[in-house]
């Protein structure tokens, strides 16, 4: 094939410049092995993808800059196509465990697999430089388009394959990174959707992991401006879990930034969303522990306020996740750092639960904090317990003064009635 492409002599419409060549290629090579006959232009279609990748897979020569041209056509034809409008009209806030309930299969996926792996094993064995006039920014930007498809698989599979063109085609990476930045923008602050969040965070989180130290500042303003309002979004439970893992990575390589992480997530806590609090919840536990320990006298008291709202929750998973954090060696240590100021706030919320909360198996577990709290400093609980029980007396007896204010009111109200009680006229006609 390569002498008749380098040959003077050959024409430029020859046989061995067309997809059709290394499909007789492959007949030729087939030993006699019989093949099934298709019964119809989808089978006929996947039959074609079959041979193409078999070709491709056999260690031979790099393919004709010819032959490439009409290849990436062709994957590009198969690739990108409208999607179906999404199925989901309504946010789904409790997820099932299995992922593939919520998932939207395709149809066109048996020949789109195929598809898929014939791109991967192009940019895997062709050189960059020759692959860089086919793959350009056109076809970067329509391929991370296809990640709003709501099928998995194929997310799982462009995952790979975008994966695979951002490692090996180096003098793309700056535009592939401002590309799903931009996708992300749009989705927290237009749009909130888009299936393909958390297959772009996968990415990101083997990204950030290569990034040296100390960051440079792009990088940081991609963590302030990006990654940190993505916790306000309605689907955030869908990605939580690749959205953790990226900004935990940016918090072991550089702990100073977890006190602006930690205020980030505080600023978008949900009031009413109870599985995103445990989420959160979840996260904050885990900075913690990377967090640089002289910044726990900064954060100290922020934490723990808001895990003491959380631990008066009504809703009992909220308040049993949030009494589970006392569990966590590094969570107390921190919260021991700022004793006075941490204390009261803790107390209340412990002393609020074992009176007020509904749930039996939240107030048990709230004693076994109290005990622990109790442990640490027995003088300073017993003095936040009495600037508790000055709290209350001091709002019993301001609500004593409002009832009597309204008492004195609603009598001046009655003479005031009475006083200028309008006179009953009778009107005569003429």
């Amino acid at each position: 094939m390569g002498v008749l492409r380098n040959s003077p002599k050959a024409s430029p419409i020859k046989k061995s410049a067309t997809l059709q060549h290394l499909f007789d290629l492959e007949a030729n090579n087939s030993n006699g092995t019989k093949i099934y006959s298709p019964k119809s232009k989808q089978d006929v279609k996947r039959l074609k993808l079959f041979q193409l990748l078999s070709f491709m897979k056999k260690p031979k020569k790099p393919l004709p800059e010819e032959i490439i041209r009409p290849l990436v056509s062709m994957l590009s034809a198969n690739l990108f196509r409208p999607l179906p409008p999404s199925a989901k009209r309504t946010v789904v806030c409790e997820l099932p465990e299995d992922e593939d309930l919520v998932s939207t299969l395709s149809p066109a996926w048996p020949h789109l697999q195929v598809v898929y792996d014939i791109l991967l094993r192009l940019v895997l064995s062709i050189d960059p430089k020759v692959l860089r006039g086919f793959v350009d920014e056109r076809f970067l930007v329509n391929l991370l388009s296809v990640f709003q498809t709501e099928d998995r698989r194929e997310r799982d599979n462009l995952k790979n394959v975008y994966h695979r063109i951002y490692s090996k085609f180096t003098f793309y990476r700056a535009i592939m990174r401002k590309s799903m930045k931009d996708v992300f923008l749009h989705y927290v602050f237009e749009s909130e959707k888009h299936s393909g969040i958390g297959e772009l965070l996968e990415i990101w989180g083997s990204i950030i992991n290569g990034f040296t130290v100390p960051l440079k500042e792009e990088h940081k303003l991609f963590l302030m401006r990006v990654l940190i309002p993505l916790h306000k979004a309605k689907g955030m439970p869908v990605y939580h879990r690749q959205l953790a893992y990226c900004v935990n990575q940016f918090v072991q390589k550089e702990p100073m930034l977890g006190g602006t992480v930690v205020r980030g997530i505080l600023k978008y806590w949900p009031a009413t969303n109870c599985q995103k609090e445990v989420l959160l919840i979840d996260e904050l536990e885990e900075l913690v522990e990377n967090i640089d320990p002289d910044h726990y006298r900064k954060l100290a008291l922020l934490i723990c306020t808001q895990i003491s709202r959380c631990l008066n929750s009504l809703n009992s998973q909220v308040a049993e996740r949030a009494i589970y954090v006392w569990n966590n060696e590094q969570f107390v240590k921190m919260a021991s750092s700022m004793m006075e100021e941490v204390f009261p706030v803790v107390v209340e919320s412990v002393e609020k639960n074992l009176k007020w909360h509904w749930s039996k198996s939240v107030k048990q577990l709230t004693e076994n904090v109290k005990t622990m709290i109790e442990e640490m400093d027995p003088n300073l609980y017993d003095k936040c317990l009495e600037e508790i029980a000055h709290k209350e007396y001091l709002a019993g007896q301001e609500d004593i003064k409002r009832k009597e204010n309204w008492e004195r009111l609603e009598l001046a109200a009655a003479k005031n009635h009475q006083f200028f009680q309008p006179q009953k006229c009778i009107y005569v006609s003429h």
